[in-house]
């Protein structure tokens, strides 16, 4: 395969991938069906190392179609981390209020003052995905988790946001 062949077979591969990950609101709307839709959410931008990090969110979607929360960490200097998909129970599959979460708890045995993150989070359902919700975090050692706003989210655990934090030490991620 010559260089334009694979430069050209890279891009469509990457736009196809990319494509498939996008929210499909102009879809959804030629179709007669509302879109996802994360109708309001909130998290702390800044936890102790070894705190439970709370994410609320809060979404909709007439059908009832919502199935999963795909969560993705992102680290400056670490490797990547997987996508972490938590499945929406039936009962929450038209009206979703509650929390994801992420245990920092290895955080709590490394240096990771100071260190940031961030946690995009989308909905995917039979009509797509929704708009991403992004949500910056940041570790500091007086930090206090705030709580979100009283009467708009229930505490309800929807699920863990399954990865383990690196730590990032002269340019190499080191799992704890």
């Amino acid at each position: 395969m010559n260089k334009k062949t694979l430069a050209l077979f890279v891009a469509i591969v990457l736009t196809m991938g990319w494509a498939m990950f996008q929210p499909r609101t102009a879809q959804t709307a030629a179709e007669g069906k509302t879109p996802l839709v994360i109708v309001q959410s909130f998290a702390s931008k800044e936890v102790r190392p070894g705190d439970v990090w709370k994410v609320y969110l809060k979404a909709s979607d007439p059908e009832g179609r919502m199935k999963y929360i795909f969560a993705t960490v992102s680290q400056p200097g670490a490797n990547p981390y997987p996508v972490s998909i938590i499945r929406i129970k039936g009962e929450n599959q038209k009206e979703l209020s509650g929390y994801i979460y992420l245990n920092t708890i290895p955080a709590a045995q490394s240096n990771f003052f100071n260190l940031t993150l961030s946690l995009t989070v989308n909905i995917q359902g039979a009509g797509g995905f929704s708009q991403p919700a992004v949500f910056p975090l940041s570790f500091q050692e007086r930090a206090t988790q705030g709580a979100p706003p009283e009467g708009v989210f229930k505490e309800q655990n929807l699920g863990p946001i399954s990865v383990t934090l690196q730590t990032v030490s002269g340019g190499d991620a080191q799992t704890n």
